[in-house]
């Protein structure tokens, strides 16, 4: 199963890849942002991450081919204490948050509403909790608030008073016991809309499951940490509750707060030594989107380190 990398020349671009360079790719998956770096590198040195068992397997044969690729099975939670011992600063970082084709692909990976399977959703499968949990032991307040929250559904509260109601008599086992509830719900006008009806609420509780923007908000923080001067952190989201995460906390690290040309005092640039680069949103041109329909919700935004230093 093929995973197209998405905003692929964008985000090397941005990245501006140094042949002797050191670079994280956090989000490894099928190893197409790999890749592309690995093509760029001479000396230089790429450590990619992954908490999916079978994207490790898949990217396993690269460490044949490349004796400067490192790969880790890890949540990328962790990854200023792995790094740290290994290297102190890198000069570029990727995070592309976008589930894999292949991920989505497996009906026993639970995270398709097209495919019937268990309801699974985890990203790491050694984890205990999955979306069956979640849905058969959430209260009626959390559950509306994963759905409305992560989300964005118009009809979190009913959809989550319907699984409560159900699961009395018989707990949701499968990703069509909750398609099919979903759709029982909606109104028709809503069943009528563009997109699959359950795809928010599927989006909502794969985030739920794998704590995925408490997880970014920690490792925006640990990447700041390990960026070398002029190194930069790109990060490709597809959730508008990701998107406005990596966009405050860019802003907050960034020394062009409130202006939009960046041109700040020397005393600012020592406070905050970062600066979001322009332009300060990138989204896939429409001829990606037409080949590749997964990216028309992408985002790329990116961060650097300033010359100077706190």
């Amino acid at each position: 199963m093929e995973h197209t990398p998405v905003l692929l020349k964008e985000t090397m671009d941005f990245l501006r890849i140094l042949p002797t360079g050191h670079y994280l790719d956090l989000t490894a998956g099928r190893g197409g942002h790999s890749k592309a770096i690995l093509s760029r590198l001479t000396t230089g040195q790429l450590y990619a991450f992954d908490q999916d068992q079978s994207a490790i397997d898949a990217l396993s044969p690269l460490k044949d081919q490349y004796n400067n690729f490192h790969l880790f099975h890890e949540n990328f939670v962790h990854v200023e204490q792995i790094m740290k011992p290994i290297v102190s600063s890198v000069d570029g970082i990727l995070l592309d948050l976008g589930v894999s084709s292949p991920q989505f692909d497996v009906a026993e990976r639970g995270f398709s509403y097209r495919l019937n399977g268990p309801l699974d959703m985890r990203m790491d499968q050694t984890q205990i909790i999955t979306a069956k949990t979640i849905l058969n032991t959430a209260t009626l307040k959390e559950l509306t608030a994963i759905f409305r929250d992560y989300g964005d559904e118009t009809f979190a509260y009913p959809i989550a008073k319907a699984i409560l109601a159900q699961r009395d008599s018989q707990p949701l086992e499968t990703t069509f016991d909750l398609v099919d509830l979903i759709k029982r719900v909606k109104p028709g006008k809503a069943l009528q809309k563009k997109g699959h009806p359950a795809k928010q609420v599927f989006q909502a509780l794969r985030m739920a499951v794998n704590d995925e923007l408490n997880v970014l908000d920690k490792v925006i923080d640990q990447c700041a940490n390990l960026m070398n001067i002029g190194g930069r952190l790109a990060i490709i989201s597809f959730h508008s509750g990701e998107d406005r995460l990596v966009k405050n906390k860019f802003k907050s690290l960034s020394v062009n707060e409130g202006t939009r040309r960046g041109i700040e005092s020397l005393t600012m640039a020592k406070e905050k030594p970062f600066f979001r680069v322009e332009p300060f949103v990138i989204k896939p041109t429409a001829e990606e989107i037409k080949t590749n329909h997964r990216s028309e919700s992408a985002t790329l935004r990116v961060l650097e380190r300033r010359v100077y230093e706190k």
